[in-house]
């Protein structure tokens, strides 16, 4: 454990290193004085990862490397703890962390910054929690692009029919963002590997996208989202609108329509949850997000800041009662906002509340296809393309990250795919409870035996060994 403080310097601790947390941590380091507080940020990973790119990085069309900023390039004065915190005590300013080693410490604050984020929402469905994987993390789409191929392989060397039905037939669940880009960028894939199967016929790859929803990606607007359908069904998706998943078994998909699909590949993307991190808190939250002040604050936890998607931030440009959306963009902004509104808290001078308006809405397609919507103006085709892929370089954080990127997006467009199995994920079990670690987290009464444990000089810590097993696995 930690040892007691021993210094009046105020301890500003940021949990997580996504966009929120990694913006709020580089904004405070440009604007506090030498020695006027001490920061840490806490995170299992030593990258900011930009999610939006993941279908790019599953499809094999990025490099992992080209999507994940180090937070040292970006961090100089910045302590960074490389592990995944488990527990907060509001009431001791104190967050339990369990480095990526299986060591504990307690970690003490005078403000603390929340920003973990959020996993895969999931639904009460049989088999998903055994059979389906999202995608969140690099260690996710990787696997992804390792086992769509393998399925290529496995069916070209297979001569039951069946067998190699079960392995063509791919599903995401889903009809949001990252769905809709998910199946786009890996329909693409598979089309363009097929030609190096002699012994496959293309017309038995079948690409399903399935949404509860009645609207592919309503927030575009129903000409922009049917332009996006258009594309997709042409390029021989099955999409699939009111309908989801009743259950899941090792190589079948059985949709609440009653349709029953031979499958071995369910890719699930339909929606986000904040982080279990927010529930060990015991405060009050919106859908499971953090209730937060304009200023993002948590009313009645002194010195916590909560932004991201992990806090239901009241959106002040379209009227107090709406919730900013968990967009990337928000994330970013609201980092800055709470570096700023922590700088007034450590300096004693009022906080400022949260407002930004949404510069509007990207969809990349792959290729020269896709639907934007900046500043409200629809745009489709290459142009729109231009806009997507312009606003990436452009919120990718370091120069190097921004020429990997387009740097991959040339030699693909020139060269086309590689379809390599890397094998690195081979031997690890790939569920969404695996990658993303949802099953970490510490209960209050875990909690409050760690505090009086460590009160009393002992450093017991209920085991839960796989998560050091995770973390490690994803560095």
């Amino acid at each position: 454990m930690t040892a007691p403080r021993t210094s009046t310097v105020p301890r500003i601790l940021i949990i997580g290193g996504g966009f929120a947390g990694m913006e709020c941590a580089h904004k405070l380091e440009k604007e506090l004085k030498p020695g006027e507080a001490v920061l840490k940020l806490i995170s299992p990973m030593d990258h900011q990862l930009y999610l939006p790119l993941l279908p790019h990085v599953a499809s094999g069309v990025l490099t992992p490397q080209s999507v994940a900023v180090p937070l040292r390039r970006m961090l100089r004065r910045t302590s960074i703890i490389p592990g995944g915190a488990i527990g907060v005590d509001p009431k001791a300013k104190a967050v339990i962390v369990r480095k990526i080693n299986g060591e504990c410490s307690v970690e003490r604050y005078d403000h603390l910054v929340l920003t973990p984020g959020s996993v895969t929402r999931q639904f009460d469905i049989p088999g998903i929690d055994e059979h389906a994987v999202g995608v969140k993390t690099l260690a996710e789409a990787a696997w992804i692009r390792d086992h769509v191929i393998s399925q290529l392989d496995l069916a070209a060397a297979s001569t039951d029919p069946a067998e190699r039905e079960a392995r063509l037939q791919f599903v995401v669940v889903g009809g949001g963002y990252a769905g809709t880009e998910t199946a786009a960028y890996l329909q693409r894939l598979t089309s363009a590997a097929v030609r190096r199967y002699p012994g496959l016929d293309p017309h038995l790859i079948k690409w399903h996208l399935v949404d509860i929803a009645p609207k592919l990606m309503p927030e575009l607007g129903p000409r922009l989202g049917d332009k996006a359908m258009d594309i997709l069904t042409r390029r021989g998706l099955h999409v699939s609108l009111g309908v989801s998943v009743a259950k899941v078994t090792e190589d079948r998909v059985t949709f609440t329509d009653g349709r029953e699909l031979p499958c071995r590949t369910l890719i699930w993307t339909a929606g986000v949850a904040p982080s279990p991190l927010v529930a060990t808190l015991g405060a009050e939250t919106n859908k499971g997000r953090l209730v937060v002040t304009p200023e993002l604050t948590v009313p009645g936890l002194d010195g916590v800041f909560a932004l991201g998607d992990a806090a239901a931030v009241p959106d002040l440009v379209k009227g107090g009662d709406a919730i900013c959306p968990p967009t990337a963009q928000h994330a970013m902004r609201q980092g800055w906002a709470a570096a700023r509104n922590v700088l007034a808290a450590v300096r004693g001078t009022p906080l400022t509340p949260y407002r930004h308006k949404d510069l509007g809405l990207v969809v990349d397609l792959g290729g020269i296809q896709a639907v934007s919507k900046p500043m409200g103006v629809q745009l489709t085709g290459l142009p729109a393309q231009v806009v997507a892929r312009g606003y990436h370089l452009g919120a990718l954080r370091t120069v190097t990250a921004r020429f990997r990127t387009a740097a991959n997006w040339a030699l693909n467009a020139v060269a086309g795919d590689d379809f390599v199995r890397t094998g690195f994920q081979r031997n690890r079990p790939a569920t969404l409870k695996d990658f993303e670690m949802t099953d970490a987290y510490l209960s209050p009464e875990e909690i409050h035996q760690v505090m009086a444990d460590h009160a009393a000089g002992r450093s017991t810590v209920p085991e839960k060994p796989e998560l050091a097993i995770n973390l490690a696995a994803e560095l």
